[in-house]
Formats: structure tokens, C-alpha cells, sequence
């Protein structure tokens, strides 16, 4: 009896793992993963070694918004978190430190900590104008001139984009949803 008890117990405990690292598979290939920041490309907004969940379903059901913050594949090796600038068919516009988009200046009041930071031009005085593609975003860093985006790697086609960054996990003083 105590045999049969025991054998139980294993299939029991054997199930449980079995189905806990099918559902964690499923979890992490279909609605949610974890960002690790690299580099300073987003600061203020995140920082090097700031950790943050994806939700993978949010591209799934809707589209990006502007200034959603993403992350998407850059390469084969690598992903990038960026901020959604530019949505299809948006003319894209920097000039004199300005963002414009469809010839409208945008307000982007999650740069203000950044451009304190600096004297004089922010940008580096960067000017350009692009119409995004459609199925693409044009994305940008908070960082602007400290950023690897959409101005030197073209836009970014939906296909690449990972998901939308939901939760900062790390730091845990940091901790917290993301607007």
C-alpha cells in the first residue's frame, strides 16, 4: 500500500512539473517576456540594466499607439526598446531640436529631465524628414543623441516588434507600470 502511495505521489509531483513548464512555455513564447536594457539610449525613461515585462498580446489585438514604449528585433542577435514616434503614413519631421509630425509640432514632455541635462541643442541640431511605410513605426530614443533608432536604421516593420514594455521589475525600487 505504501508502495502504491508513493508511486501516486511521484506521477503527481511528475504532472505538476510537466505542466508547469508547458504553461511557462506557452507564457513566455505567446504573452509576456522580460527586457533587459542595454545602454543609455533610453535614459531618463530606462535606464542600463533596468529590467521590464513585454506583454507580447497587446500587437496582437491592436496596434501601437504613439510614444508606446516597445521593444522590437534590431538584428538577429539583438532587440531594442524605443519609443514609438511615427505610425503608418505619419511624415516625420526633426528640425531645430523639434519634433513635427505631419508638419504638427509634437510636445514630448518625457524628454524634459533629458534636455535639462544638456547645453544648447539637444539633438545635436540632427535634422531629417521621412514618410513612414506602411506596417512600419518609426521609433526614436528618449536619448535622442545618444540613440540607435529609426533616423539611422529605417523604420521598423511590425513583424519585428516584440511587444508593448508593461512593467518595470528591476530595479525594485523602481517598480511599477509604464505610462
Amino acid at each position: 500500500m505504501a508502495e502504491t502511495n508513493a508511486k501516486s505521489e511521484a506521477w503527481g509531483w511528475i504532472k505538476a512539473i510537466v505542466i508547469a513548464v508547458v504553461l511557462a512555455f506557452i507564457i513566455r513564447t505567446f504573452v509576456m517576456t522580460s527586457f533587459e536594457v542595454r545602454g543609455i539610449s533610453m535614459v531618463p525613461t530606462a535606464q542600463d540594466g533596468e529590467k521590464f515585462i513585454v506583454n507580447k498580446l497587446s500587437y496582437r489585438f491592436g496596434e501601437p499607439d504613439r510614444f508606446d514604449l516597445i521593444v522590437f528585433h534590431a538584428t538577429e542577435e539583438e532587440s531594442y526598446i524605443k519609443r514609438v514616434v511615427g505610425l503608418p503614413g505619419d511624415t516625420i519631421r526633426y528640425e531645430n531640436d523639434e519634433l513635427f509630425i505631419n508638419d504638427e509640432e509634437i510636445d514630448e514632455p518625457f524628454l524634459e529631465e533629458a534636455r535639462l541635462a544638456f547645453s544648447g541643442q539637444y539633438t545635436n541640431d540632427y535634422e531629417f524628414e521621412e514618410t513612414v511605410p506602411e506596417d512600419h513605426v518609426f521609433v526614436m530614443g528618449d536619448n535622442r543623441p545618444k540613440s540607435l533608432d529609426s533616423r539611422s536604421i529605417g523604420p521598423v516593420h511590425e513583424d519585428e516588434i516584440i511587444g508593448k514594455v508593461g512593467i518595470r521589475f528591476w530595479p525594485l525600487s523602481e517598480f511599477g507600470f509604464m505610462e
